[in-house]
């Protein structure tokens, strides 16, 4: 099994992926160790700032010593090749991005990794699916709702997608996604949030973690 697959099939079992970043290292790794604990076995930092490539090879080399074994740790927000090339050799998993860059397609599949680029139309599903993605972020995903998925999911039958904002932890919020077609949900802030980072409130973040876990088992 390739790598590409082996994300995306953790992915799909899963039926979340984390994602966040912040500029403390330590906090970040804290973090990342409590979704693990929590049952996460793959999640996304974010290139969010100018801390997230160092950031990203501390999480890795946490890894590398043998902490969170079967973790798949991908990087967000990849818009050039450049930023991609640079995560990628720091040990990048698979990437994500909120555009479409055709060209960063085609460096992650030259690596066999999976790339989940973000799309808002029609016209950016269909050049993404060009370009080898087999699975599409919906984004902003507030901003188009799970109406948008259940218009076009007919025009891409078999496409894999997932929805990045505007998915609340809740049942309700998430069982309307999942009826409207996607495969997974991404949680970024409504799970990892500005005051579970700023205040390192790792307890309310594990039993957050879990309550989503089980939400989405329930649901998929």
């Amino acid at each position: 099994m390739s790598k590409k697959d082996i994300v995306l099939d953790a992915i799909l079992k899963q039926g979340t992926l984390p994602l966040f970043f912040y500029k403390d290292p330590e906090v970040s790794l804290q973090i990342t160790r409590t979704l693990y604990k929590a049952g996460i076995r793959v999640f996304e930092y974010t290139n969010r700032g100018e801390a997230a490539l160092e950031n990203f090879k501390v999480l890795k080399q946490a890894l590398a010593n043998g902490e969170m074994p079967g973790l798949e740790l991908g990087i967000g927000t990849i818009k050039s090749v450049q930023e991609a090339e640079a995560f990628i050799t720091a040990g990048a998993d698979f990437i994500v991005s909120p555009i479409v860059n055709p060209e960063v397609g085609k460096l992650t599949a030259r690596h066999n990794l999976l790339w989940i680029p973000g799309c808002m139309t029609p016209t950016e599903i269909y050049l993404a699916q060009q370009n080898g993605a087999a699975l599409i972020k919906i984004f902003p995903a507030n901003i188009l709702g799970p109406e948008f998925v259940s218009s076009i999911r007919d025009l891409f039958a078999g496409q894999l997608f997932m929805p990045t904002g505007g998915v609340d932890l809740n049942h309700d919020s998430i069982s309307t996604w999942f009826k409207a077609g996607v495969c997974a949900v991404g949680m970024g802030s409504k799970l990892i949030s500005k005051n579970v980072l700023e205040n390192q409130e790792y307890d309310k973040l594990y039993n957050d973690t879990l309550k989503l876990l089980e939400i989405v088992q329930t649901i998929k």
